[in-house]
């Protein structure tokens, strides 16, 4: 297997490349398998464009998801510090932290996010502080290539280099009035290199712990010509363990949503079966004009819950692909 380049540098910014769209992202997560909440935040900064996207996504205990989407100017990539997120590097490979300061979109009905002008012009607005503290509890996984021809986690066209960690992740969640805290788990990646979401053509990023030693990340991804790669680790022990086979099977909504999943796994070591079931979905979609085409990606984010054998988890399972005339490209596989 090729072996990827890391060192504790790439855990600052890197760089930029010449490319328009050169992006460079941060993206953190933590969830409370206890109150089943919990959320994600992530900025990446395209400075080529003059902007990062900063993005909050928290799902409530009661069924509420609170948001908040923006693309605030930037003129450098010195640092992850946009829209009222930033993010601090403690101690490379070790300790990270991301913090919100600002207004949230709080959704009774997360349908809302289908249609962005509804969802700014109508979702109510609260005051918002978030912060979580993450420390590694596995591994970093990934890197940058070493060769010319080794295959990048999402393809070359999506992200250069790539990292990831399954992590304690400590949350704190004030949302108006409200405060929510939770001690559980979550994970965390760093990417850079040239992207546009509606560069792939449909994929399934499947996340989650089960405590401190266990967990999945695991990514199923399909080109144009319908060629799959399925990559990925299960912690097991508290070490990685690189997938060697994947199956997959998706249960979904009448509104073609992810609804659950069953997994089969396969490493050097063991063979395993997983069940998950989405709890709470984020329903979000990115547009490109493209000459006189718009291209379309729906990407659904779902907060879910997994059965491994004699333990519970949870995560968030993340499917990206294009839709073309209404039809999303990978439903129903």
């Amino acid at each position: 297997m090729d072996a990827f380049r890391l060192t504790p540098q790439d855990e600052y910014p890197h760089r930029p490349t010449a490319d328009q769209n050169f992006n460079e992202s941060v993206y953190v997560n933590g969830f409370d398998p206890a109150t089943r909440s919990g959320g994600w935040m992530r900025i990446g900064n395209r400075v080529n464009e003059g902007h990062a996207e900063a993005q909050v996504c928290l799902y409530l205990p009661d069924g509420r998801l609170a948001v908040q989407f923006q693309r605030p100017e930037i003129a450098h990539n010195e640092a992850f510090a946009a829209g009222g997120l930033s993010y601090t590097v403690h101690e490379p490979y070790k300790h990270v932290s991301m913090r919100y300061q600002g207004d949230l979109l709080v959704l009774d009905d997360p349908s809302l996010l289908r249609d962005a002008r509804r969802l700014f012009a109508e979702a109510p607005r609260t005051p918002g502080e978030v912060e979580f503290d993450l420390t590694g509890v596995s591994p970093m996984h990934g890197g940058e290539p070493t060769t010319d021809t080794q295959e990048t986690m999402y393809g070359r066209d999506f992200s250069f280099g790539h990292f990831n960690q399954h992590t304690r992740t400590r949350g704190r969640m004030k949302i108006g009035a409200e405060t929510f805290e939770f001690d559980s788990f979550g994970w965390r990646d760093h990417s850079w290199g040239p992207r546009y979401w509606t560069n792939i053509y449909f994929y399934r990023l499947l996340i989650a712990n089960f405590g401190a030693d266990r967990g999945i990340m695991l990514l199923k991804i399909t080109d144009r010509q319908g060629v799959t790669r399925r990559v990925g680790v299960l912690q097991y022990d508290g070490e990685y363990e690189d997938i060697t086979d994947l199956d997959l099977y998706t249960e979904w909504t009448p509104a073609k949503d992810p609804r659950a999943m069953r997994l089969g796994v396969r490493t050097a070591k063991r063979a395993v079966q997983l069940q998950g079931e989405v709890i709470a979905l984020a329903p979000l979609s990115n547009r490109r004009k493209v000459g006189e085409q718009w291209l379309t990606s729906r990407i659904a984010e779902g907060l879910t819950l997994w059965t491994w054998g004699d333990r519970q988890g949870i995560g968030v399972t993340e499917y990206i692909e294009q839709v073309n005339d209404g039809q999303p490209v990978g439903w129903p596989l």
